[in-house]
Order: C-alpha cells, then sequence, then structure tokens
C-alpha cells in the first residue's frame, strides 16, 4: 500500500510502498476513505522542538472496515468509521481525566495519510448511516473544539470573543453557538474568513488592528466572558487577556509551538483565568457522530479543497505559504 512517511527532524514527506498491515486481536483494518490536513500537522513537521517522529502520520481521518482481527466484536466487514488517533492506557493521569491524548502509554493511531490503516476497536468510532465517511474525517477537529467549549465552562448567553479563523476557531464558534453562547464575535487578521465565521454561528467579525477591543466591545455589548484563542501564535495569549473582561476566562486552544509570555499584572488586575487546553474524550466523539446533521450549519462548509495522496507533500508546501485554504482534505 502507498503511505506518508514523514522520517523525522525537518525532513521532506515522502509517498512511500509499504506492507499492507494485517489486524491482530482487537483491531479491525480500515481503507481509509480519507483524512484532514491539520495546522498541527504542519507544525510538527518542520523540525521544531515539538516533533511527530519518523514514521506514519494523520490524525483526522475515516474509512471502511475490510478485515477484522480475533476476538472483534459490534463492528462488521463493510462498516464505517471514525477514528480516535490516541490510544489509552485505561489506568494514567491522563485517562482517569478522560483524555486519552494525555496518555503518555496508550501508543498513537496515527495513521491517516495512507491508504489502509490498523485501528483497535476502542478507537473505532462507528457512524450512523446519516453521517457520510467525508463527514467522519471532520469528527476529530469537532472534538477539539467541543471539549473546548465544554471545559471553558461557558454558561447560556455568556458573551463569546473567538480569536482565529481556522478550522479550531470555526469550530468554536460553531459550539459556542449550539451550546448557548450569548453574541458570538469571531477576530482575525484578515478579512477573507468573515463569511465562513458568520455561517459557523458568529454575529460578527472583526479584524485585528489598533480599534479591535472597542469594536469587539461594540460589537458584543460588552467585553468577553469567555476568550478562545485559536490562532496558536505568539503574542495571542496577551491579546485574549486585554480583551476578557474582569474575572474573564481565555482558552488556548491554539498549541502554540514557541514562547508567548503573558504579562501577569495585566492579567492579574483583571483577575482572568487562563487555561491550556488539548484533545478531547471518547465521549465528545461519540457525541459528533450521533448528532453530526443535526447542528445550524453543515460543519463539512469548511472544507475548502481535495487532493489525492500523492500530492500530499506539494499540498504541505502549499499550505506552508500563503493561501485561501481553510480545511484541505487528502481522499484516498
Amino acid at each position: 500500500m502507498k503511505a506518508a512517511i514523514y522520517p523525522g527532524g525537518g525532513g521532506a514527506i515522502a509517498i512511500e510502498d509499504i506492507a499492507e498491515p494485517a489486524p491482530g486481536p482487537g483491531e479491525v483494518l480500515i481503507k481509509v476513505h480519507r483524512c484532514g490536513i491539520c495546522g498541527t500537522d504542519l507544525s510538527m513537521t518542520r523540525g521544531e522542538t515539538w516533533d511527530y517522529g519518523p514514521g506514519q502520520f494523520g490524525h483526522e481521518y475515516a474509512g471502511e472496515i475490510v478485515a477484522l482481527g480475533k476476538g472483534v466484536e459490534g463492528l462488521k466487514l463493510g462498516g464505517r468509521i471514525a477514528v480516535l488517533p490516541s490510544g489509552s492506557c485505561g489506568h494514567c493521569a491522563g485517562c482517569a481525566g478522560g483524555n486519552p491524548v494525555l496518555c503518555g502509554e496508550g501508543g498513537s493511531v496515527m495513521a491517516g495519510f495512507s491508504e489502509y490503516a490498523l485501528v483497535p476497536q476502542a478507537n473505532a468510532i462507528a457512524l450512523p448511516d446519516t453521517v457520510s465517511l467525508s463527514d467522519g474525517a471532520l469528527i476529530e477537529p469537532l472534538a477539539i473544539s467541543l471539549y473546548g467549549v465544554r471545559q471553558s465552562q461557558m454558561t447560556p448567553g455568556d458573551r463569546v470573543l473567538v480569536l482565529g479563523g481556522g478550522t479550531v476557531a470555526l469550530y468554536a464558534i460553531y459550539w459556542a453557538r449550539r451550546l448557548g453562547a450569548g453574541r458570538i464575535v469571531a477576530a482575525s487578521r484578515s478579512e477573507r474568513r468573515r463569511a465562513m465565521c458568520l455561517a459557523m454561528g458568529a454575529d460578527a467579525f472583526v479584524t485585528f488592528g489598533d480599534d479591535e477591543l472597542g469594536e469587539v466591545v461594540d460589537a458584543l455589548g460588552g467585553p468577553p466572558d469567555v476568550v478562545f484563542e485559536c490562532v496558536g501564535a505568539p503574542g495571542m495569549l496577551t491579546k485574549s487577556v486585554m480583551h476578557a473582561r474582569k474575572y474573564g476566562r481565555v482558552v488556548s486552544l491554539g498549541f502554540c509551538t514557541q514562547p508567548d509570555p503573558v504579562m501577569p499584572s495585566l492579567a492579574s488586575y483583571k483577575c482572568v483565568t487562563i487555561q491550556f487546553l488539548v484533545g478531547y474524550t471518547l465521549k465528545d466523539f461519540q457525541f459528533i457522530a450521533d448528532r453530526f446533521d443535526a447542528g445550524h450549519v453543515d460543519p463539512a462548509t469548511i472544507v475548502t479543497n481535495q487532493v489525492p495522496l500523492i500530492q500530499l507533500p506539494e499540498t504541505f508546501s502549499a499550505l506552508r505559504g500563503p493561501n485561501e485554504e481553510t480545511k484541505v482534505h487528502v481522499v484516498m
């Protein structure tokens, strides 16, 4: 089979021919249908401090079961699944909190940029008939934002500011709207995401600049109760604190991989709570699979392009430069 291989250390991604795996006990083999390209994929294949390391990768994927390992029950050949890409040992501190991404022993199931992938049954999320495989590949990024909104303790009617216009930001808007936010403002450096942010449920869109603090307050009817930082670039935490109301909450979902200083006195004089999050729970995945088509807008609206696996290396290069894409799916 063909698979994308990252050698680590910022080396060039290559599409290689490797042996097709066979499922062991408790595993299923899937024919991968598609896998989304995540901003984390781009940042963690640059050879910086946070790096995937050598091997296969790709974590936003879904596919069809083509073989069953011994002992697998409740799944069948031809069944369609989304994949929770983090293994769980079930007994460490990360697993105790319900978040498999924090598990240090469960192993990785990141093999989405390949024609076939082995998936432990515990990581296979069966898709209802109403959810396509294309939609299934969006469940992982939807789960990141759902987890963030839920963990923020946002309450119905809260004023919400979302910084950024990428996938995590768009889905933070989507879930904040579905889970009862009052007014929602999206803020980004570029106008090009305005229409998408409004489609996901934002009431207004503001571009970063000298007047943004006042514009956000005007659009929300007051400073935000909750700020979701979804950019992941230096300076965004300070920007978030500046926007937040007194006793407000800042939730970092941007996963910045560089130092991002915050002036403690600025945050202290507002008594701002800053929360750092990554990952999701199995319940988040199942919730989304069961209710994918019950929202106010189609989550697939953010998919702007589809490319074949063979074009993955050049697509990564293009996405690292100026581009008009939101979510690109690799189709096998």
